[in-house]
Protein backbone atom coordinates (compact mmCIF):
# COMPACT_ATOMS: atom_id res chain seq x y z
CA UNK A 1 0.00 0.00 0.00
CA UNK A 2 1.05 3.74 -0.86
CA UNK A 3 2.39 5.51 2.44
CA UNK A 4 2.82 9.42 2.45
CA UNK A 5 4.72 11.32 5.07
CA UNK A 6 3.55 14.81 5.99
CA UNK A 7 7.17 16.21 6.97
CA UNK A 8 7.39 19.96 8.39
CA UNK A 9 10.89 20.60 6.66
CA UNK A 10 12.90 23.52 8.89
CA UNK A 11 14.60 26.31 7.09
CA UNK A 12 18.07 25.14 6.11
CA UNK A 13 17.27 21.25 5.55
CA UNK A 14 17.87 20.11 2.16
CA UNK A 15 15.27 18.18 0.14
CA UNK A 16 17.25 14.91 -0.05
CA UNK A 17 18.72 12.55 2.19
CA UNK A 18 22.48 13.32 1.31
CA UNK A 19 24.30 16.52 1.46
CA UNK A 20 28.53 17.86 2.05
CA UNK A 21 29.83 17.25 5.58
CA UNK A 22 27.46 20.05 7.67
CA UNK A 23 24.60 20.02 5.89
CA UNK A 24 21.25 19.40 7.31
CA UNK A 25 19.51 16.71 5.30
CA UNK A 26 16.02 14.47 5.51
CA UNK A 27 17.80 11.86 6.61
CA UNK A 28 18.64 13.93 10.17
CA UNK A 29 14.73 13.73 10.67
CA UNK A 30 13.58 10.57 8.55
CA UNK A 31 14.40 7.46 9.31
CA UNK A 32 12.27 5.68 6.48
CA UNK A 33 13.80 3.21 3.85
CA UNK A 34 12.30 3.39 0.16
CA UNK A 35 10.57 6.53 0.75
CA UNK A 36 11.48 9.79 -1.52
CA UNK A 37 10.40 13.42 -2.03
CA UNK A 38 7.22 14.35 -4.00
CA UNK A 39 8.61 17.71 -5.00
CA UNK A 40 11.35 19.99 -3.58
CA UNK A 41 11.13 23.01 -1.01
CA UNK A 42 14.80 25.52 -1.33
CA UNK A 43 16.68 25.37 1.89
CA UNK A 44 15.77 28.61 2.89
CA UNK A 45 11.42 27.65 2.72
CA UNK A 46 9.61 25.85 5.73
CA UNK A 47 6.69 23.44 5.97
CA UNK A 48 5.03 20.94 4.06
CA UNK A 49 7.37 18.54 2.09
CA UNK A 50 5.69 15.31 0.92
CA UNK A 51 7.65 11.73 0.73
CA UNK A 52 6.27 9.05 -0.86
CA UNK A 53 6.59 5.18 -1.14
CA UNK A 54 5.10 4.64 -4.43
CA UNK A 55 7.05 6.58 -7.74
CA UNK A 56 3.90 6.79 -9.58
CA UNK A 57 1.93 8.81 -6.68
CA UNK A 58 5.20 10.98 -6.33
CA UNK A 59 5.02 11.89 -10.33
CA UNK A 60 1.25 12.64 -9.84
CA UNK A 61 2.23 14.75 -6.58
CA UNK A 62 5.22 16.40 -8.54
CA UNK A 63 4.60 17.05 -12.26
CA UNK A 64 3.56 20.36 -12.61
CA UNK A 65 0.87 18.83 -15.37
CA UNK A 66 -1.20 17.20 -12.85
CA UNK A 67 -2.03 20.79 -11.56
CA UNK A 68 -1.74 19.89 -8.03
CA UNK A 69 -2.13 22.96 -5.86
CA UNK A 70 0.30 23.70 -3.77
CA UNK A 71 -0.13 26.76 -1.03
CA UNK A 72 2.54 29.04 0.63
CA UNK A 73 2.21 31.88 3.15
CA UNK A 74 5.00 34.28 2.16
CA UNK A 75 6.31 37.01 4.42
CA UNK A 76 7.51 39.91 1.84
CA UNK A 77 8.99 43.25 2.27
CA UNK A 78 6.79 46.15 2.35
CA UNK A 79 2.96 47.08 2.62
CA UNK A 80 1.89 45.00 -0.52
CA UNK A 81 -0.81 46.71 -3.10
CA UNK A 82 -3.73 45.46 -4.46
CA UNK A 83 -2.28 46.39 -8.07
CA UNK A 84 0.40 43.66 -6.78
CA UNK A 85 -1.79 41.16 -6.28
CA UNK A 86 -4.00 41.55 -9.19
CA UNK A 87 -0.64 41.20 -11.43
CA UNK A 88 0.36 37.61 -9.18
CA UNK A 89 -3.53 36.35 -9.70
CA UNK A 90 -2.90 37.30 -13.53
CA UNK A 91 0.05 35.43 -14.07
CA UNK A 92 3.66 37.17 -15.02
CA UNK A 93 6.19 36.77 -17.43
CA UNK A 94 9.62 35.46 -15.75
CA UNK A 95 13.00 35.10 -17.31
CA UNK A 96 11.66 31.73 -17.96
CA UNK A 97 8.44 32.44 -19.55
CA UNK A 98 4.96 33.12 -18.28
CA UNK A 99 3.48 31.91 -14.89
CA UNK A 100 0.39 30.30 -14.55
CA UNK A 101 -2.53 32.94 -12.88
CA UNK A 102 -2.69 31.77 -9.39
CA UNK A 103 -4.37 32.60 -6.33
CA UNK A 104 -3.46 35.25 -4.30
CA UNK A 105 -3.79 37.26 -1.19
CA UNK A 106 -2.98 39.77 1.75
CA UNK A 107 -3.44 38.12 5.20
CA UNK A 108 -2.83 38.95 8.73
CA UNK A 109 0.43 37.47 10.26
CA UNK A 110 -0.50 33.95 10.71
CA UNK A 111 0.40 32.16 14.23
CA UNK A 112 3.67 30.71 13.17
CA UNK A 113 6.52 29.09 14.72
CA UNK A 114 9.81 31.06 15.40
CA UNK A 115 11.88 30.90 12.08
CA UNK A 116 15.56 29.58 12.66
CA UNK A 117 17.38 31.63 12.33
CA UNK A 118 14.89 34.67 12.30
CA UNK A 119 14.56 36.86 9.13
CA UNK A 120 16.07 40.04 8.66
CA UNK A 121 14.08 42.88 10.65
CA UNK A 122 14.37 46.33 9.80
CA UNK A 123 12.82 49.00 11.99
CA UNK A 124 11.59 51.19 9.01
CA UNK A 125 10.43 48.39 6.54
CA UNK A 126 7.15 46.98 6.89
CA UNK A 127 6.30 43.44 5.83
CA UNK A 128 3.17 41.88 4.53
CA UNK A 129 1.71 38.18 4.53
CA UNK A 130 0.32 36.94 1.43
CA UNK A 131 -1.00 33.36 0.83
CA UNK A 132 -0.65 31.94 -2.16
CA UNK A 133 -1.71 28.71 -4.29
CA UNK A 134 0.12 28.08 -7.38
CA UNK A 135 0.05 24.74 -9.63
CA UNK A 136 2.91 24.64 -11.05
CA UNK A 137 6.49 24.51 -9.30
CA UNK A 138 9.34 26.13 -10.71
CA UNK A 139 12.57 26.78 -8.74
CA UNK A 140 12.09 29.10 -6.56
CA UNK A 141 8.93 30.39 -8.38
CA UNK A 142 7.44 32.24 -5.17
CA UNK A 143 9.96 34.46 -4.55
CA UNK A 144 10.72 35.30 -8.11
CA UNK A 145 7.37 36.08 -8.59
CA UNK A 146 7.13 38.53 -5.42
CA UNK A 147 10.22 40.22 -6.54
CA UNK A 148 9.03 40.80 -10.22
CA UNK A 149 5.86 42.60 -8.51
CA UNK A 150 8.26 44.55 -6.10
CA UNK A 151 7.56 42.79 -2.84
CA UNK A 152 10.86 40.68 -2.05
CA UNK A 153 10.51 37.60 -0.30
CA UNK A 154 11.38 37.30 3.56
CA UNK A 155 10.02 33.93 5.11
CA UNK A 156 8.16 31.08 2.80
CA UNK A 157 6.25 27.82 4.48
CA UNK A 158 4.05 25.99 2.54
CA UNK A 159 1.43 25.18 4.44
CA UNK A 160 -0.65 22.55 1.88
CA UNK A 161 0.05 20.18 -1.29
CA UNK A 162 -3.19 19.37 -3.01
CA UNK A 163 -5.68 17.57 0.19
CA UNK A 164 -2.42 17.22 2.22
CA UNK A 165 -2.07 19.98 5.04
CA UNK A 166 0.44 20.93 7.39
CA UNK A 167 -2.04 20.87 10.38
CA UNK A 168 -0.53 21.15 13.92
CA UNK A 169 3.20 20.10 12.48
CA UNK A 170 6.01 21.59 13.99
CA UNK A 171 9.33 21.96 12.43
CA UNK A 172 11.12 18.85 11.90
CA UNK A 173 8.02 16.60 12.88
CA UNK A 174 6.64 13.96 10.29
CA UNK A 175 3.19 11.95 10.32
CA UNK A 176 3.00 8.79 8.36
CA UNK A 177 -0.65 8.62 6.62
CA UNK A 178 -2.08 6.05 3.91
CA UNK A 179 -2.06 7.91 0.39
Amino acid sequence: MSKLILFNKPCGVLTQFTGEPGDRTLADFIDQPGFYAAGRLDKDSEGLLLLTNDGRLQQRISNPRHGKGKTYLAQVEGAISEQAIRQLRQGLQLKDGPTRPCEAAAIAEPALWERQPPIRFRKNIPTSWLELTLTEGRNRQVRRMTAAVGFPTLRLVRIAVDKWELGDLQPGQWLMVDS
